[in-house]
């Protein structure tokens, strides 16, 4: 596996014998699975540290080391890189001596990005070596107010171009017009900067929304919708079409909805793109969906389980047979949680198999397979494959009918852990929902080992963080009344520019944990209504959502209007 990494600055390190094989081994291994900077695994395994990591890539170059702290970088200098490419790949001018450019790089070894930023500064460049760190917040210190500004320019400078909008309005169902269209400079420009302006304000997913009389772009943070500076009505087509370009769909289609993947690399971090096209009345719109890898923590430990929750599922993942359901709506972040729980258990003597619709993560070490309904790969196809393929472990993206659901059972009862997700309201609601699919009530208590329910609620900014004294009316939109409260404290967020004035920056997970214990198997071989499996849950010890979202709001993490519109 180590071989295939493509990582010039581990290839000469290992070249000069810095790292021994295994070390080497493990390095690749753990940039193949989360594309975390090599420069960043080195020093957080403790191989190498970061001066002298830097200055072996120096001496690669024939060049210096530099500082960035506390270092004047005059007006001039930034001039003479735009702040699209200095965020793109990554790199900072320095200075300018004798018509000379001094460039620092955080990956100032691949000599293709090193060949585009020579082409955008249009002169002589010399490059230097610095912390990537440095780099970075040197550009977002310097660049920040500069990129919001190109991206009206951008706009500002498409809306006044007639040659793109005559073009637009002279292509009609022309397709090489289209295309052509579509590779335009400003129209690559645009798209490029919508792409890195969402990566940079952590979205989740980008929605392009043509509609009668304009063309809307609106991106998903921390799972709220924000609207950006609408482009021209006439730049839904070139856009869409170079989205369709960049995914390798077929631009002449577009009265079929269509899926693709774009592979995006912005500075050092490798972004994936799902992309879903939808034929609308005034055009398509596409909704692509970010899946960035370098952003994602697969561990158990980050995923914000209360100890009772964590020491749970990190014991249930380890039992040699049985069904764990992770269940909620879409976008809660189960699918996260499963591959955390895969991460844990993904050791050379386990064989681990999953279905998933579509394979959002590359995991190494794991046979990932892509459900295909079109080409008839469901997932009961996929899971009686998986039977003849000596598996340990399976995991199930979903369990959305009797033959899946039948088959993890069978597969739990002939001595496999399956893992799979659900969609229902909260956990008890898990267990009725696959009585109603038709499975028998005795499969499910003699299989079913727990289910974990979850939702995400946004995490109150730290920058703006402020504590207050709550109504009685937001008390009782909770069930408290003051006497409840003690000396516990309330926050809110008074927006700041750290959170986009939103008063919120990220999101936690609370959990709903049902045990399946001899008493619920009872009421399931009864066939006991949701209500009643929950009431004897509650009684068993079982924490609910609302009252796992009190423990955020106590702790200052979340407000209560999250955990009461989620809960």
């Amino acid at each position: 596996m180590a071989e295939e990494i493509s990582s010039p600055l581990l290839t000469l390190i290992r070249e000069q014998g810095l790292i021994d094989d295994l070390q080497y081994e493990e390095v690749a291994s753990e940039f193949a699975r989360n594309a975390t900077p090599v420069i960043q695994i080195l020093q957080d395994a403790g191989v190498m540290k970061l001066p002298d990591i830097l200055q072996v890539v120096a001496n690669a170059l024939g060049t210096e080391v530099v500082s960035l702290k506390d270092r004047e970088i005059t007006a001039d200098v930034l001039k003479c890189i735009p702040a699209k490419v200095a965020q793109m790949y990554h790199c900072l001018p320095v200075a300018l001596n004798n018509g000379t450019l001094q460039v620092a790089m955080a990956e100032p070894l691949d000599p293709t990005v090193a060949d585009e930023i020579q082409f955008a500064a249009k002169r002589d460049v010399q490059f230097v070596v610095a912390d990537p760190g440095d780099i970075g917040r040197s550009i977002e210190r310097l660049y920040g107010q500069e990129e919001s500004e190109s991206f009206a320019e951008i706009i500002k400078e498409l809306d006044a171009n007639k040659t793109i909008a005559k073009e637009v309005a002279d292509a009609g169902d022309d397709v090489k017009a289209a295309e052509a269209l579509a590779n335009e400079v400003p129209i690559v420009k645009f798209v490029n900067l919508v792409l890195q302006q969402a990566v940079a304000d952590r979205a989740s997913d980008i929605h392009f929304e043509p509609f009668e009389t304009e063309f809307r772009i609106r991106y998903r943070v921390d799972g709220a919708l924000y609207e950006m500076a609408p482009p021209p009505k006439h730049l839904a087509l070139p856009v869409i079409s170079r989205l369709k370009i960049m995914a390798s769909l077929n631009i002449s289609e577009k009265r079929l909805p269509q899926d693709g993947r774009i592979n995006y690399k912005i500075g050092t971090r490798q972004i994936d793109l799902r992309m879903a096209t939808l034929p609308t009345a005034f055009g398509e719109s596409v909704v692509l969906r970010v899946l960035d890898r370098g952003s994602v923590n697969l561990e158990l430990e980050s995923l914000g389980f209360p100890k009772y929750v964590h020491d749970f599922v990190s014991e249930v993942i380890t039992r040699p047979n049985g069904i764990f359901v992770v269940t909620g709506p879409t976008g809660c972040g189960k699918t996260t949680t499963l591959y955390s729980c895969l991460r844990r258990v993904n050791t050379i003597d386990s064989k681990l198999l999953t279905a998933e619709d579509p394979v959002e993560f590359d995991i190494e070490g794991i046979m990932q397979v892509a459900v295909n309904e079109a080409a008839g790969m469901t997932f009961g196809k996929a899971l009686k494959s998986f039977l003849r393929q000596d598996p340990d472990i399976i995991m199930v993206g979903e369990m959305r009918d009797l033959e899946t659901a039948q088959i993890s059972i069978q597969a739990s009862l002939t001595g496999h852990l399956v893992l799979s997700t659900l969609h229902t309201n909260d956990s008890p609601g898990a267990v009725t929902r696959l009585v109603d699919m038709g499975v028998e009530p005795f499969l499910i208590s003699s299989t079913l080992m727990a289910v974990l329910g979850q939702r995400l609620v946004r995490t109150v900014c730290s920058n703006c963080r402020t504590p207050f004294e709550p109504t009685e009316t937001q008390l009782a939109l909770l069930n408290l009344s003051p006497h409840d409260l003690g000396d516990k404290v309330f926050h809110y967020g008074r927006g700041c520019s750290t959170c986009n004035d939103t008063g919120y920056k990220g999101r936690k997970g609370i959990y709903e944990l049902l045990v399946v214990s001899d008493a619920i198997r009872t009421l399931i071989n009864e066939r006991a209504p949701t209500v009643v499996v929950r009431q004897k849950a509650v009684e068993l010890g079982m924490v609910t959502l609302r009252e796992d979202g009190l423990r955020g709001i106590f702790e200052g993490d979340t407000t209560i209007e999250e955990v009461v519109k989620y809960t």
